[in-house]
């Protein structure tokens, strides 16, 4: 019998907490539930969990510094719910470690098939470790192995998801690739209303390793740029 994950889930609102707790205890999970920041990083530390769902609003100690917080003692994979529609909140988000984010309110089913691929990229990339392999595209240097991103001899600090992105990206440099296909092959699940994640993941990239990295095809997708 496969060990159950466990889930660490950061939610203030007694009502949404509960339904996702039930709804995750159900498809075989074994969830623990803090309603506040201070309250997350004790649980974090105790439980150990694979996998965080974490309230980017939180009373105390906000979602952004909690995250930052628990990536800096021991990394892991954080899906962070977000209310607010301000595209710089997302980015901030990601920028302290998210990995992805799910905006409110959300679907169960959507939120379900998030935390499986997340699980997922962790076992692919734990897989991945083992080869040695580094991928140089322009001034661009993956080190597969170590899931170690260099420009310019400068080591740009990505979280798991913006890794994989990049890695997929790099796979066929020039290549565009459409946005239900990245959200496929890197987020192991493609929704039609879910391909705006994959933006703001391109514009975390951009942020991290400058903006002329990832190139965008309008109405299309994006590509890694040769130089």
């Amino acid at each position: 019998m496969a060990e159950q994950r466990r889930i660490l889930l950061v939610e203030d609102d007694e009502t949404i907490a509960l339904a996702v707790r039930n709804r995750l205890a159900a498809e075989g999970f074994d969830v623990r539930v803090a309603g506040d920041g201070e309250t997350a990083l004790v649980e974090y530390g105790r439980a150990e969990p694979d996998l965080v769902i974490l309230d980017r609003l939180l009373p105390g100690l906000d979602g952004l510094e909690v995250c930052r917080r628990m990536q800096a003692a021991r990394p892991v994979p954080v899906l962070m719910l977000t209310a607010l529609g301000e595209e710089t909140d997302v980015l901030v988000g990601l920028g302290v470690g998210a990995d992805d984010y799910l905006a409110k309110p959300f679907s169960m089913r959507e939120l379900v098939a998030r935390i499986h691929a997340l699980l997922r990229r962790v076992e692919r990339a734990l897989q991945l470790a083992s080869e040695d392999t580094v991928i140089r595209v322009g001034e661009v240097e993956i080190d597969t192995a170590a899931r170690r991103v260099f420009v310019r001899g400068a080591e740009a600090q990505l979280t798991r998801t913006e890794f994989d992105l990049l890695r997929r990206l790099a796979e066929r440099p020039g290549q565009v690739f459409e946005r239900d296909r990245l959200l496929s092959d890197v987020w192991g699940f493609s929704e039609a209303a879910a391909t705006r994640t994959v933006d703001s993941h391109v514009r975390a990239l951009r942020r991290k390793l400058g903006s002329g990295v990832v190139r965008t095809v309008h109405g299309v997708g994006y590509a890694l740029v040769r130089r």
